[in-house]
Formats: structure tokens, sequence, C-alpha cells
């Protein structure tokens, strides 16, 4: 079925939290600075410079210095070093075969992508991120108001991805892609001092919903969007390229459904951050158990989050 647009968005409908605290002179400059930012020509430049194929002598040495400054694990990349033509390839690599072991239980759910945990935990009132701050609901994350009460009350782990980590997102459940969404917004950091500054940062910026069936019912993965990291592509419908011409223009809300589903299986790859940034993934309550997850904690994409709860 075609993708199509919804109703222009003029704002979304923001349920922040109370918890936000007190910012300091230098976090208020920061905010304000931030603000004011051309964002989005920001990303446009670091994209732009990020795909530029140098001299492969110059290129070698820019690579192996940016894996020496965030200590990236080469071992497990598809290739080595040598192979990769610029910044944007090496950033957005595979990983070899084999490089990460899936756990062998078929109720088994595994993370998404690497990071770091930033929170996880149940979405009660519809509300994520509480006890960081940085409080939103469900319906402004997903501009959904009917996937948001399906999901009211389940489960959900938010992991962030800095440059030091592999940038592909993959399933964290076997099941059949039924819909995605693209919604437009900000280009805000998402490292925690911008958490920190920004009220409702992860429903404010730029983010792509994937809706999956599966045999714990309902989950969506969320891949946020940000400054220098706004192109996302999916890999289950190569129309998706979030920042290509033509793909969506102007504010607004677009959605596709899939007849038939698409099916997938767990830990096949879902989509590509063009750079790096966030993933929220929520589940239906009552059919996921998640495992006891450690806020600030480093996890692997394959690594166990929990299993389905049988019914």
């Amino acid at each position: 079925m075609a993708a199509t647009a919804c109703p222009r968005v003029g704002y979304f409908r923001f349920t922040f939290g109370s918890t936000m605290p007190n910012l300091s002179f230098g976090e208020k400059i920061a905010q304000i600075a931030w603000r004011l930012a051309p964002k989005r020509t920001l990303s446009r430049i670091i994209g732009w410079s990020a795909k530029r194929r140098l001299p492969r002598p110059i290129q070698d040495c820019i690579l192996r210095s940016y894996a020496k400054t965030y200590q990236l694990n080469c071992s497990e990349a598809e290739h080595p070093i040598e192979h990769y033509p610029s910044l944007q390839a090496f950033f957005t690599r595979r990983l070899a075969p084999g490089a990460r072991d899936f756990p062998t239980e078929e109720g088994s759910v595994v993370a998404p992508s690497d990071g770091t945990i930033c929170d996880a935990g149940i979405a009660h009132a519809g509300k994520l991120l509480e006890a960081k701050g940085s409080a939103f609901t469900l319906n402004a994350l997903l501009a959904d108001d009917e996937l948001a009460g399906q999901l009211l009350g389940g489960p959900y782990v938010v992991i962030y991805l800095s440059p030091r980590d592999y940038h592909r997102v993959h399933f964290p459940l076997g099941g059949k892609v039924i819909a995605w969404s693209h919604i437009p917004g900000k280009l805000f950091p998402v490292g925690n001092p911008s958490v920190k500054r920004e009220p409702g940062l992860f429903a404010r910026n730029e983010r792509f919903v994937t809706v999956v069936d599966s045999p714990a019912g309902k989950y969506a993965v969320v891949m946020v969007a940000a400054v220098g990291v706004g192109h996302v592509t999916a890999t289950y419908d190569t129309e998706v390229a979030t920042h290509d011409g033509g793909f969506s223009k102007g504010r607004r809300v677009r959605h596709r459904q899939f007849s038939p589903p698409i099916p997938i299986e767990r830990g096949q790859e879902l989509g590509i951050f063009n750079l790096g940034s966030t993933t929220v993934t929520i589940f239906e309550p009552d059919r996921v158990k998640l495992n006891d997850l450690v806020s600030d904690a480093q996890i692997e994409m394959g690594t166990p989050l929990g299993r389905i709860i049988p019914v």
C-alpha cells in the first residue's frame, strides 16, 4: 500500500514531566545556543563531509584516528579499515558474520542496537523517561493515538548510540512489519546533557517508527534522529531515506501500511543511522518481561533484554 501523508503538524501534543531539573547558568546558555543553532544545516554539512572520498592515505589516517579516539572494536567489522571509502561508509559498517552470538531460546528478546541504556521500565500513564527528568507520552513519541493505546503500560527500553557504537538497528523479535511512520521534528543532540536541557527531547526530535506484529503482540522500534544524524534508512523498505530529496517534505507525519505484511526474523537488520542517535523500543503490556537492566550500562545488539511471557 502506498505511503500517505497525514494532516500538517503545527505542533505535537507533548506532555512534559515535572521532574526537569533546575539548569545551571552554563546549561541555560547551552540550551539557548542549541535552540538558535541551524541544526538542519549543520546536519547537512556533517553528512556531506562524512561522505567525501579523500586520497587513500589521508582517508586511512582519518579512519584510524577515529577508531582510536572512540576505541572502536574494529575486529567486529565486516571489512578492514582500508576497505571503507569514506567516514560514513565506515560509520555504517556491517558486522562480520558471526560477530555476535544470539541467544538460542526462542522466546528471548534481544537489544535492537549497540549503545548505552538510558532508561528501561514500564510506560505508566503512557509516560517514558520520567526517571531521567525528561518525561514524554507515547502519543507524542509515536504520533499515533491508536498504537499508543495498544502499547500503554508496556515495557520499554531507550538506548543511546555514541560515535563508538555499531550503527545498524535490528529487530528484537521476529514477526511481520505491518507499518512505519516518519515524524518530522527537531535535530537536537541526544546525549545526557541535551536530554537534561530539553524537556521531552525524544518526542520532539525527528523520528522513524517501525511497527511489528510478533509472537509477543505488537511492538514499535523508534529511531530518533539528532544533529548530524538526520538521515535514516529502512532496510526492509528501500523507499525510506528520510533526508533524500522528495521522501518527505514539510512538517507532515507520513505513514505506510503493508498488505501483506513483511516477514522478518529476530536479529534481522531493520535500518541504519547514517551517523548515530537513539532507539526507543516499546512492547505491548504483559507480553514481555524485561531483565534487570541497569541504567547507563553498555549493551550490544543481540544481547538478551528479556523474554516473551507465555500466554
